[in-house]
């Protein structure tokens, strides 16, 4: 515990400038953290970052991960329509090259490597896009997701007797998932009163029960990813936390629902 707490503190001085600071030192500092993320998840699967495929994979995940007007400036400079077309060709070079190795990569690891690039990319490039709308805004995608984690664990510690979802998380508990949403609604009005952000205290409350049901499926679906491979964590980057993946399964979830959810004005 006392690893945890000392290593949350280092990250969070040194991330918490980014995000107050935005523009592009945040989106460089995202677009970081997400090839670290994607390295993880490649090592799950035992493919190497550094492998053609590997290469391939990361070169799609920085176009989906890099903000809105540097893809545009990217598209504009090879002279195509739109990215996806450059990711559509990348995946296009992926398949050529499982013919050229004679299957030494398999059909099933191009999709991984797609698969991991989109789950990562958009997740990140909705955080800095988030960011881009407003500061505010990150801090309660923030907000809901570290008071989510942190009263589900609590409430679940407390008062759990019922297993949410043991084949996957077998510490989860059904009154941890209620405790999180809770907890995430009542912070998530203390900021709406401290600054109001929504319009309405009736659609922050129903989005942030959305967010936080969604948010902790992402950490239930990384716990799948984890307990398929067998692995702790995804990585030991941050130590008493794990990887990348494990400290930001939920938020790569709740930011881009959100803007599914148009609670931004994009």
């Amino acid at each position: 515990m006392k690893q945890r707490i000392i290593t949350a503190i280092i990250a969070a001085a040194l991330f918490i400038p980014f995000v107050i600071y935005g523009k592009v030192p945040f989106a460089i500092l995202v677009l970081a953290m997400a090839i670290v993320g994607f390295y993880e998840i490649l090592k799950m699967k035992g493919i190497s970052i550094f492998s053609v495929p590997g290469f391939l994979g990361v070169v799609t995940l920085i176009l989906l991960v890099i903000p809105k007007d540097w893809s545009e400036k990217v598209v504009d400079l090879i002279g195509y329509s739109s990215n996806l077309m450059v990711v559509y060709g990348l995946m296009m070079l992926l398949l050529i090259y499982v013919v050229l190795v004679k299957n030494k990569i398999t059909f099933d690891e191009v999709g991984f490597i797609l698969l991991g690039a989109f789950y990562v990319g958009l997740g990140f490039h909705y955080l800095i896009e988030t960011r881009n709308v407003g500061l505010e805004y990150v801090v309660y995608c923030l907000l809901v997701v570290w008071t989510t984690d942190s009263g589900a664990y609590f409430v679940g510690r407390k008062f759990g007797k019922n297993k949410l979802w043991p084949e996957i998380s077998p510490k989860k508990t059904i009154e941890g998932f209620i405790g999180g949403i809770v907890i995430a609604v009542i912070f998530a009005i203390g900021m709406q009163l401290i600054y109001p952000f929504a319009n309405g205290y009736i659609s922050l409350v129903v989005v942030t029960i959305v967010a936080s049901i969604i948010g902790q499926m992402g950490d239930l679906v990384e716990s799948a990813i984890k307990r398929h491979f067998d692995v702790k964590d995804s990585g030991n980057i941050l130590p008493g936390h794990g990887g990348i993946l494990d400290r930001f399964d939920s938020l790569l979830f709740v930011v881009p629902l959100l803007h599914f959810l148009h609670l931004f004005g994009n």
